[in-house]
């Protein structure tokens, strides 16, 4: 996903304007602040009326990615400090490292959320990550924080999102969808995001979170919904075949990813 910005957000964009924004009767989730999250974890993100979160155990993915801290500032910064131009797009900055290097983006965002997890339990054998000609590149045994994230940025300059997507296998079904999943469009342009949690009522539907890096690389942050603002920040888990519609990027049901 390391190309020009411009090139990669253009047909999106063109698909996002095409749809007709939808309103809810849902209470809007928005809080009244623009500048300021009032929310310590992922984990604090108010649910729709009707909803409940599904329980995961202690040591799974789906649960350590529900506990992501959540930072007081909303705004998202680049690798350089810098604002990012476009500030309408979260929901809230997630309190995870970018770096002071342009290597951060889409997918390597996503690579360090189920890096971190697994480091955090030591189960270095697992990490492991392959470029576009399947070489492997695995986190050294024992490695400390700063060989890690050594480790971590030979991994953004060779993998991205078409190997990436490679990696991951496809899910069946929309509504299977689980927090850990990736939503992915491998290439240049190519783009992903991550499922950070998921709700579920009476009924059996399913809401769910999503979060992302960018170009430049950039703070990992909580996406709103731009077609649904009452539901905003969750989406809804259509199984209609439908696109799934983000700030900066269209995705479609089958570019659904889990992990093997």
């Amino acid at each position: 996903m390391k190309w020009n910005l411009r090139m990669t957000i253009i047909l999106p964009f063109f698909s996002c304007f095409s749809h007709e924004k939808q309103t809810t009767a849902h209470t809007h989730l928005q809080t009244e602040s623009q500048t300021v999250s009032f929310w310590s974890t992922v984990a604090d993100i108010p649910l729709p009326e009707g909803y409940k979160r599904i329980n995961y155990e202690d040591r799974t993915f789906a649960a350590w990615l529900r506990k992501t801290g959540i930072k007081k500032d909303k705004t998202v910064y680049l690798y350089n400090g810098q604002p990012k131009q476009n500030q309408s797009a979260q929901y809230a900055v997630l309190d995870v490292p970018v770096g002071k290097k342009d290597l951060q983006q889409c997918a390597d965002a996503v690579m360090r959320l189920r890096a971190s997890w697994l480091y955090g339990q030591k189960r270095f054998s697992e990490i492991s990550f392959s470029d576009n000609n399947g070489k492997k590149y695995n986190c050294p045994a024992g490695a400390d924080s700063t060989r890690f994230e050594r480790y971590l940025e030979q991994v953004y300059n060779y993998c991205g999102t078409l190997s990436l997507e490679k990696q991951l296998r496809p899910v069946t079904g929309f509504e299977s969808i689980q927090p850990g999943d990736v939503l992915i469009k491998g290439g240049s342009p190519g783009h992903a995001v991550i499922v950070m949690d998921v709700a579920v009522n009476k009924a059996g539907k399913k809401i769910y979170l999503l979060a992302q890096s960018y170009m430049p690389a950039q703070n990992i942050h909580l996406l709103k919904n731009p077609m649904n603002e009452g539901m905003s920040p969750w989406y809804e888990a259509k199984t209609d075949n439908s696109f799934i519609i983000t700030p900066e990027w269209t995705f479609t049901p089958n570019q659904l990813r889990g992990w093997k």
